[in-house]
């Protein structure tokens, strides 16, 4: 690709990338490959992938890498010795780098509730935040809000439909939003009813017909709790009431999401479903960055389809906006328990139905208390997750 001589003078980004082994850390890795003049990886960091952060470090040369799993410490200090690479370990290890006056902004690629910490240590360090973590928000949105808008910090959406809502508002932020439409694309079992679905095994719920995500993410996608979280997170990134937020199924994922403005026009950002359209748009705004990825073309799309989520089906969906509309703890429980709950499917534990009715169970038996600092956060948290593992135990046991 030329590189223009504005192009040349640009001081490199300098990007720390949590979760560089995931499906959106892996993106983020080769948006900065197709852009060298722009980006580079400062940080990267993993949870248990050694063999793969190994082979990352060793390709982009960051400054520091961080392993969480301690087992895996030395075989990564050994393996990047030679080349200078900085290797540390641990949950504190994360909240420590994204401070680094080397970083210039911080991409949270973490899964679920890993990525609050280290995402409050970026914004208290003044970073500004590439947000692919939505569960920060959806844990203590309020407290991670209030954070940044005390350091000054912006939040850049990486979820392709945060991404799409933020694109149509940018030149619109004067004006009132009426309303926003998240875009659904159903997951796979679009259109089953709850007989079929008693019968969905975990491999038949891994498959998702447009996009390539982790395995939590794309059950969450599967039982529409993802679209649950989204619709949470983005009462906080754009400062909206729950009855401001509408979701669509749109099976094929082509239009990201629209906004609704008070004289009743739409905008919508449209695309085909590639995870790097958006983490580009994060990593180098306001600079839209050409690129050679495939476009979009009407004439192999001939018929966009919408039609309403089956909230009576998924019932996931409706849990989300009613611990959005409960407020207080209710979201942090929410999450803690759809953790649990996914993981207790993957491992054979539960049902795909159950992931659900785990989550409504614990929602009713937690306390929606107010949480009004970190710590109030980490317990409740905590609480939830014990609750929820307690009716999976009880659930097997009948």
């Amino acid at each position: 690709m030329a590189v223009s001589a504005q192009e040349e003078n640009t001081e490199l980004r300098k990007i720390a990338i949590l979760g560089s082994t995931g499906s959106i850390g892996v993106q983020a890795l080769q948006v900065i490959e197709e852009n060298p003049h722009l980006f580079c990886a400062e940080v990267l960091t993993a949870g248990n992938n050694a063999d793969l952060l190994i082979q990352q470090a060793l390709k982009f040369k960051p400054n520091v890498v961080v392993i969480g799993n301690e087992d895996a410490y030395q075989k990564v200090k050994d393996a990047l010795f030679d080349e200078g690479i900085k290797v540390y370990t641990g949950s504190k290890a994360l909240e420590s780098v994204v401070q680094m006056e080397t970083v210039d902004i911080v991409l949270t690629a973490l899964v679920g509730f890993a990525g609050l910490l280290p995402t409050m240590a970026a914004i208290e360090a003044g970073k500004p935040i590439a947000l692919a973590n939505k569960e920060t928000l959806v844990v203590a949105g309020e407290l991670i809000t209030a954070a940044a808008a005390a350091k000054g910090v912006n939040i850049y959406p990486v979820d392709s439909e945060h991404s799409a809502i933020f694109q149509c508002l940018v030149g619109e932020f004067h004006n009132p939003i009426e309303k926003i439409i998240l875009t659904a694309s159903g997951g796979p079992f679009r259109g089953k009813t709850k007989a079929e679905l008693a019968q969905v095994t975990k491999a038949h719920a891994l498959k998702h017909p447009n996009w390539s995500m982790g395995a939590k993410i794309t059950i969450d996608s599967a039982t529409l709790m993802n679209k649950g979280l989204e619709v949470i997170e983005a009462k906080w990134l754009f400062n909206l009431q729950p009855k401001q937020i509408d979701v669509v199924v749109h099976p094929q994922s082509i239009v990201h999401s629209l906004v609704q403005f008070t004289d009743g026009s739409l905008k919508a950002q449209l695309g085909l479903p590639d995870m790097k359209l958006p983490i580009q748009y994060a990593l180098g705004y306001p600079e839209r960055i050409a690129n050679k990825y495939p476009r979009f073309s009407f004439a192999q799309y001939p018929t966009l389809s919408f039609e309403a989520p089956d909230t009576s089906t998924f019932t996931a969906l409706g849990l989300a906006f009613q611990a959005l509309e409960a407020g207080k703890a209710a979201p942090c429980i929410l999450n803690a328990a759809n953790e649990i709950a996914v993981a207790a499917f993957l491992n054979d534990e539960i049902t795909f139905l159950q992931i659900a009715e785990v989550v409504a169970d614990t929602l009713s038996n937690v306390p929606n208390n107010i949480c009004a600092e970190i710590g109030a956060y980490l317990e409740m948290d905590k609480e939830a997750r014990a609750k929820a593992s307690s009716i999976i135990q009880q659930k097997r046991s009948k």
